[in-house]
């Protein structure tokens, strides 16, 4: 019989391919983790208020065992959070440096990497980046807590910058932000982990202009880019032409959305906000990167949904963009 695929079915088909799903379209070469900031800790009970007349109840004899905050060093916690980034079929975790080295004193995290098959990707942390005067300190500081984050498999460290106050002026800290960030970059790199800037809004480095004058400036030998897309969004910045710039020195990521909304400091579930996620999905496939892509949601307790409801939206974005996870 004559083959039968004329142009006209070939058309037919191809418009039947277009229609088609992106995920059903390509599959990424882009391995997704998640931060575990957006699972934010139940704060400690109080004691039942009085009845009228009564006397006030008695203080507990020992403090709460499950400090407040998403940066509580509480073993529970911490394994809630590799529970349910696991269960989602995420490929690493990141946590704060003062959780990791915390985690010290209850096991460590190796039987939850262990246990969860969840590696430990990055940390977020670093030394104050203008404060010259105890520079020397400040980083010595950092990489003692590096050290113990390196035992656990870590591969990044997120160096978040330090606050600006009402009076900062940005260029008159520059060279000492980065003469920080050369120096600790090297002494990452002589212990076998790597450094990657986080600019973040309300900190030192928050603007486009402060963010590309640093970059352009820092020995990128020593310190790369862990860009965080969200913060970049609500700082004013077009994300995805800062990704563009600086996609050759990018080795981590914080794949946030931003719509300005009440809860969760203004970002949402990714899919749900302004950022062009697809572009950034686009430019950062097949890159190799020390550490990864990590969705990232700011804890809320006022959220109308639960963090492994966040995460579970997020994957299920990425999977319609041609993202594949691990088999949870």
């Amino acid at each position: 019989m004559a083959n039968s695929f004329t142009r006209r079915s070939f058309v037919q088909a191809a418009g039947l391919a277009s229609a088609l799903p992106v995920w059903a379209q390509k599959k990424r070469d882009l391995n997704i983790g998640h931060t575990g900031i957006t699972w934010v800790q139940a704060p400690p009970p109080r004691p039942p208020a009085p009845a009228d007349g009564a006397a006030p109840a008695a203080a507990p004899a020992a403090p709460p065992q499950r400090p407040a905050g998403p940066r509580g060093i509480d073993p529970v916690y911490i394994e809630g959070i590799f529970k349910d980034i696991s269960s989602l079929g995420f490929y690493g975790v990141e946590l704060f440096a003062n959780q990791i080295s915390g985690m010290e004193e209850h096991g460590g995290l190796l039987p939850l990497i262990e246990k969860y098959k969840l590696p430990l990707i990055s940390s977020y942390g670093g030394p104050n980046l203008t404060d010259a005067a105890n520079r020397t300190k400040n980083i010595a500081d950092a990489i003692e807590r590096d050290k113990i984050f390196k035992k656990n498999g870590g591969k990044v460290v997120v160096i978040g910058p330090s606050g600006r106050g009402r009076d900062y002026v940005f260029k008159d800290h520059k060279d000492d932000i980065v003469a920080t960030l050369n120096e600790y970059g090297k002494q990452l790199m002589d212990i076998g982990l790597t450094g990657c800037l986080h600019q973040h809004t309300g900190t030192c480095i928050e603007t486009r202009d402060e963010t590309y004058a640093i970059m352009e400036s820092v020995d990128t030998r020593y310190v790369k880019f862990g860009p965080d897309v969200g913060q970049l969004q609500k700082g004013g910045s077009d994300p995805v032409q800062v990704v563009k710039d600086f996609r050759e020195i990018i080795n981590h990521m914080h794949l946030k959305d931003w719509n300005g909304g009440q809860t969760f400091v203004g970002y949402c579930p990714l899919g749900q906000g302004k950022v062009n996620l697809p572009a950034i999905l686009d430019l950062m496939d097949g890159k190799k990167t020390a550490g990864l892509v990590m969705v990232e949601l700011d804890g809320d307790r006022r959220a109308p949904m639960t963090a492994l409801e966040t995460a579970t939206i997020a994957r299920d974005y990425l999977v319609k963009q041609g993202v594949q996870f691990r088999k949870a």
